[in-house]
């Protein structure tokens, strides 16, 4: 009687472990995060490696637009009136292949610092050069706490944070664990996953983080058992439950010598 208890334990354990085959980028016990920064607030989007950028330039502070739209094969350029830009893209090694300049580091810099950083080597070129610069592609991934809800996410804003995402993602769900939620982020080098506690208000400050282009947001989800787990399990827990009710009905009735 009570090896078949143990063994309907067993069972009811190993069933656990399968409960969930949806469940991802699962952590252990031992797991070490990434620290979180010290100043969360004053990190901006920095430009990474396969971003677009618009970029447009002006002359005279803005008051005539460069077109770059027709560029000859000689890397002379006609000056044209335009209301948008061309987009650019950026390439592995982190540059950007731009008119007159050519290649040109861009990756690992802010907007406003490649703004800066154009500007100064275009004022070789032209007169008081203004430069207009936007990443067009930012986009993250969001996982509200349900798998099946999860969301890519364009990045319109510069900063764009962990809070707003969330937000254009509808939320966490009501399976989303908010006090377990990890940022997962590649630096180039390696992985860096945060874990943040947006469950009460002092986790503001990290709900403030300031997402890169192709960070990944997961809300841990609630483990629960799937209607289709137990419509498989419901069978074999009815036959043991079954089998050990004839055994205690036989051991109860059966005649004593």
């Amino acid at each position: 009687m009570r090896r078949l208890l143990f063994l309907f334990m067993l069972l009811s354990l190993a069933s656990c472990r399968v409960l969930y085959p949806s469940m991802m980028l699962e952590t252990d016990s031992k797991f070490q995060f990434t620290p979180l920064p010290d100043s969360i607030t004053s990190v901006e989007y920095k430009i990474s490696q396969n971003d677009f950028i618009n970029f447009r330039l002006f002359s005279n502070d803005g008051f005539r637009l460069i077109d770059f739209s027709n560029v000859s094969e000689n890397g002379s350029s006609t000056l044209q009136y335009a209301n948008s830009g061309i987009d650019y893209l950026v390439d592995v090694d982190g540059t950007v292949t731009l008119p007159v300049l050519g290649k040109t580091k861009m990756a690992g810099l802010t907007i406003r610092a490649a703004k800066d950083t154009l500007e100064k080597k275009y004022a070789q070129y032209y007169i008081k050069p203004y430069v207009l610069l936007k990443v067009v592609n930012r986009r993250v991934i969001v996982f509200p706490g349900d798998p099946g809800t999860a969301r890519t996410i364009p990045l319109l804003n510069n900063n764009t944070t962990v809070i707003e995402a969330l937000a254009l993602a509808g939320g966490i769900t009501e399976d989303g664990k908010a006090r377990k939620v990890k940022l997962i982020r590649y630096n180039g080098t390696q992985t860096q996953v945060y874990l943040l506690d947006l469950s009460t208000i002092y986790g503001i400050k990290a709900g403030s983080m300031v997402l890169q282009a192709n960070d990944i947001v997961y809300v841990t989800p609630q483990r629960r058992i799937s209607a289709k787990l137990l419509e498989r399990v419901t069978p074999v827990l009815s036959l043991i439950s079954s089998i050990l009710l004839t055994i205690v009905l036989i051991q109860t009735y059966a005649p004593k010598h």
